[in-house]
């Protein structure tokens, strides 16, 4: 398909430098290809990793209890620590050892222990291709993929022609035709908005770590809910628990389900009645006591109450692990500069009232107030505060955002996200951002415009202000919108990540990603063509194309104002930003989306290759476009003529759920896919992790790696040291069992040696110091709460025995190499069980240990929330009787709920 971009008089896209010919010369062309190496990688539309793609939100930190560092010992806890992208470990039984009673690492299952080599990690290609290079063996995939891609889309558009063809011609156009929904979709849309009865989705109401799938559960229905495995109630509180759920059942029937609504014949009218109470604005500024000043040029001086904050800017990033900010020259030059303004504006005194003018940021000592600061900060932390007082806190920050959480849209309840206006502060940026360091200065209602119904009451300013404007903007889903002072930028209060509006444009999104599966086989074919035209500006579009399909570029923006960061993307890219290595492989390194730093090699087609050799070629220099005859607006333009609403960002969605739809299809074949809940939870970690890879969704090794990998071989050396000790016990019980084991069995693994053991010990006994100081310390609070006597500290010290008593078997054991038997009923038979659970546990944390090695380059996160259609993880969770909320947090559960219960009675949708 060509456009109006290949005409010979079309104005030049930015006229920036020097500029590529209108027409490539057939001479030209054929001397490009002479000087083109024959021998190619095989790998095109692979990257090698060198730098950060996409790096992750707060959404990929891990769901368990974080293991603090070992160099604080009494700190430690053995508790176990997994991906959010993994499975939270099932509540555990405790040890049969009386001093490893801990609830942490216990296996998930017993089947664990079956795990056999066919349990690794999934590999990327066939088994027939194991020899071949890695990237050979992704580049296969990736083109087997496209190629299926193509043959799907080609059988879309015969089945839709032999359609149109059999079906007569309707005077009112078909709403799918314009959005396709699922099939589950269709047959449950109700005329009049209603839903269909749903059956379980494998979604639970309450957290737990039971790895049995909801949908195995007793089911709620209405009010009455069938017993489990026909066990009566047996109790009156288990009864009200019943009641509680089936409450709960019955008010989420009568959700408003809008994926199952009928469309509305205008969808640019987003609301019709919209109440809401405005923006919660940051606490006014508490000038510091009278005795703390900065200290300028060795005196103390007086700031205003407005510089005097901003002095405090600067102070609290001196005790908050933000110090490196302060050694940027930028950072430090842009802070000085406002800071001056505002001593310049409202002013400065010595003790003797002379004004002060701050002249050098050098001579200023800011230690008095990062002192005041830090103690605050300290003396506000939630674990210095009693339990009155942290419930006391709770209760005053709940009165206060209560009025703020959700608003009224349409008539139903919805919760608001960004409710709080930001407080000032110092700017930080992404990246090397130019205006590093610059005051975020404090809004006002007068810069604020609210957003409301017409008959709504309209939310009272704060006292002496008022709004800088009210509207009622049926087309805006904004609450209330400002303008930030350092880039200018526009600020809204929105909806939060789980109401409708937000559901609805996620839902958009991935069913414009749905249909793009139509003519992406038309697409891709005609922009390889088009990389051979003669016409310089289609043969820039077509690479840019391959460049946003195959390696996941953005499309980038064009920049507006100076002041921006100096961002760009693959259309914005300049000479500079790319390196070309023969035969096939291209550098990439600009700052790309938040100033975060693109730097990635990828192996592309030879034509793409011969292009982009092309569109460097002199005199273009540093500071040229590549892209010299290409927008972003004109590549958006031109794909809109292959389908309504296509923009270059639709391709990172459509790549990453095609290609994880396409993966879970494969499933079946897989041992793992009938095995434990981890073994399924390791599949379709793998299968994401292909995700990225394939559709280059990356990041930076982070800085802890290392030492979370540390950690977790720490804790492996400790179970299996554990083992070792209960093999100890069983020789104390019966001597006879080394022959019948042999003595080879009972010996300790080689990589534990003595020095490592007395660490160990050392820790499990401060481990254990801790554990009883808290209890005690919570005894004692309930007792205060309970208007009981405390217990006196000598309780403690007799809680405390025990730590002798370990410390001093410890030292026998590693004196005599016996250990003495230990336990309730010990016996030969429960040291077995106890060993046997130890294997599983290492089994578990080994597995674990080879997912997070394997995605430590890959941003699982980013494609499981941002590109991978919400409904095929439910539809995996449904298909292998896994909980949801082993992939979706409780956040992420609300945000797509529409995902979860949209497909819930489809177990044929697809992608």
């Amino acid at each position: 398909m060509s456009s109006d971009s290949s005409s010979d008089d079309q104005p030049l896209a930015r006229p920036n430098g020097h500029l590529s010919a209108n027409k490539i010369s057939r001479a030209e062309d054929a001397a490009l290809d002479r000087s083109q190496p024959k021998k190619l990688s095989g790998m095109a539309g692979i990257a090698v990793h060198n730098g950060t793609v996409d790096d992750d939100m707060d959404l990929d930190a891990p769901n368990g209890i974080k293991r603090k560092s070992r160099s604080s010992i009494s700190k430690v806890s053995y508790k176990d620590e997994s991906d959010s992208d993994g499975e939270p470990l099932a509540k555990r039984p405790k040890s049969a050892a009386k001093f490893y009673d801990s609830d942490s690492d216990e296996p998930i299952s017993k089947a664990r222990a079956k795990k056999t080599s066919s349990s690794r990690a999934m590999p990327l290609a066939d088994s027939s291709d194991d020899e071949k290079p890695l990237g050979v063996q992704l580049a296969k995939k990736k083109a087997a993929i496209e190629k299926k891609a193509a043959s799907e889309a080609q059988a879309i558009q015969a089945r839709e022609a032999k359609s149109a063809k059999s079906t007569p011609r309707k005077t009112i156009k078909d709403e799918s035709d314009d959005e396709p929904l699922s099939k589950s979709s269709s047959k449950a849309r109700q005329s009049n908005g209603a839903s269909a009865k749903r059956k379980s989705n494998g979604v639970k109401k309450n957290e737990s770590d039971s790895d049995t799938p909801i949908s195995k559960k007793a089911k709620v229905k209405g009010k009455a809910v069938a017993p489990s495995k026909g066990k009566a109630t047996a109790s009156a509180k288990d009864a009200k628990k019943e009641k509680a759920k089936a409450r709960e059942a019955t008010e989420e029937e009568d959700e408003f389900e809008w994926w199952n609504a009928p469309k509305p014949e205008d969808d640019t009218i987003k609301w019709t009645t919209l109440e809401h109470n405005g923006v919660l604005f940051a606490p006014e500024y508490e000038p510091l006591p009278k005795n703390v000043k900065l200290i300028y040029d060795g005196k103390p001086i007086t700031l205003s109450k407005e510089a005097e904050e901003v002095a405090t800017f600067w102070a609290s990033m001196m005790t908050a692990g933000s110090s490196h900010n302060l050694d940027n020259p930028v950072f430090r030059s842009n802070f000085f500069n406002d800071f001056s303004d505002f001593v310049k504006k409202h002013g400065a005194t010595d003790r003797e009232g002379n004004k002060i003018q701050i002249k050098s940021l050098d001579k200023c000592d800011f230690s008095k107030i990062r002192d005041y600061w830090a103690a605050k900060v300290e003396a506000n932390k939630t674990k210095n505060l009693s339990k009155e007082e942290k419930e006391a806190a709770k209760a005053k920050k709940d009165a206060l955002e209560a009025p703020y959480l959700y608003c009224t849209w349409d008539g139903r309840k919805q919760k608001v996200g960004n409710f709080r206006v930001e407080p000032p502060s110092l700017f930080r940026g992404r990246g090397e951002h130019p205006k590093t360091g610059r005051v975020k200065t404090r809004v006002y209602p007068e810069q604020i415009t609210i957003n409301i119904g017409k008959d709504a009451k309209v939310p009272e300013a704060p006292a002496g202000h008022k709004w800088k404007a009210v509207q009622h903007d049926q087309r805006a889903t904004w609450l209330a919108m400002w303008q930030e002072n350092i880039n200018g930028a526009y600020k809204y209060v929105m909806l939060g990540a789980a109401s409708d509006v937000k559901g609805q444009s996620d839902f958009k999104k991935f069913e414009k990603a749905r249909e793009l599966k139509k003519y992406i086989g038309k697409i891709r074919k005609d922009y390889k063509r088009e990389l051979k035209s003669e016409i310089m500006a289609d043969r820039q579009r077509a690479t840019a194309m391959y460049l946003i399909d195959e390696l996941a570029l953005r499309a980038g923006n064009e920049k507006d104002t100076e002041n921006e960061a100096d961002t760009v993307g693959c259309c914005s890219l300049k000479y500079e930003h790319i390196t070309l290595e023969p035969p096939d492989k291209v550098t990439f390194d600009f700052l790309g989306k938040d100033s975060i730093r693109y730097n990635e090699t990828a192996h592309v087609e030879p034509q793409v290759f011969k292009n982009l050799k092309l569109f460097k070629k002199a005199p273009k220099t540093d500071g040229d476009d590549l892209f010299d005859r290409l927008t972003t607006s004109q590549l958006n333009k031109h794909l809109t003529s292959y389908m309504q609403g296509l923009t270059a960002k639709v391709f990172r969605t459509y790549n990453a759920s095609y290609t994880m739809s396409t993966l879970l299809k494969e499933l079946a074949a897989d041992p793992r896919s009938k095995g434990t809940i981890a073994e399924k939870v390791k599949l379709y970690n793998d299968c994401n992790r292909k995700v990225a890879i394939l559709c280059n969704h990356k990041r930076t090794v982070g800085a802890s790696h290392e030492q979370q990998m540390q950690k977790m071989s720490d804790r492996i050396k400790g179970l299996r040291y554990q083992k070792w000790r209960n093999k100890k016990m069983i020789l104390s019980l019966d001597p006879t069992q080394k022959k019948k084991k042999g003595a080879t069995w009972f010996e300790l693994d080689d990589d534990i040696d003595m020095d490592w053991i007395k660490e160990h010990q050392q820790f499990l006994i401060e481990e254990q110091r801790t554990k009883i100081t808290k209890k005690f310390e919570k005894d004692n609070e309930k007792r205060k709460a309970d208007k009981e006597k405390p217990f006196p500290d000598k309780e403690l010290k007799e809680r405390l025995q025990v730590i002798k008593e370990m410390e001093s078997k410890f030292k026998k054991e590693n004196k005599t190499n016996k250990v003495d038997p230990e336990g309730r009923g010990v016996s030969v038979e429960k040291c077995l069980k106890a060993i046997e659970k130890l294997d599983d546990r290492v089994k578990i944390l080994e597995t674990q240990a080879d997912d997070r090695e394997g995605n430590k380059e890959v941003a699982l996160g980013t494609s499981k929330i941002n590109y991978i259609d919400p409904r095929l993880t439910v539809v995996f969770s449904k298909k292998f009787d896994v909980p949801i909320e082993k992939f979706f947090s409780k956040t992420l559960r609300d945000k797509f709920k529409w995902a979860i219960k949209s497909v819930e009675d489809a177990d044929d949708w697809e992608f």
